[in-house]
């Protein structure tokens, strides 16, 4: 009796394409200056506070960059009001 040689399938595995997933949105970002884009240059700003012999939280940093967000608007503001639309030192 001779033995059968049977061939063995072989299957490919098929490469399906991963959707892309979208990322949720974390809670905490509700602060308005958590949600702007950074005027400041953090690094600076921590490297002189670390100068002064202090140190930096995060809420520090936000604050900061909240506050020149303020005073740009305060200037924008007052240029608007002077019929103007290059802000000038003496708005700030």
């Amino acid at each position: 009796m001779a033995k059968k040689k049977t061939k063995k399938k072989t299957t490919k595995k098929k490469t399906t394409k991963k959707k892309a997933t979208k990322k949720k949105a974390s809670k905490k970002k509700t602060r308005k200056a958590a949600q702007r884009e950074p005027l400041i240059v953090t690094s600076k700003v921590k490297a002189f506070i670390k100068s002064q012999n202090m140190m930096s939280g995060v809420e520090a940093i936000e604050a900061l960059n909240a506050k020149v967000y303020d005073i740009v608007q305060e200037a924008v503001e007052r240029a608007q009001s002077n019929r103007r639309s290059t802000l000038r030192p003496k708005d700030f």
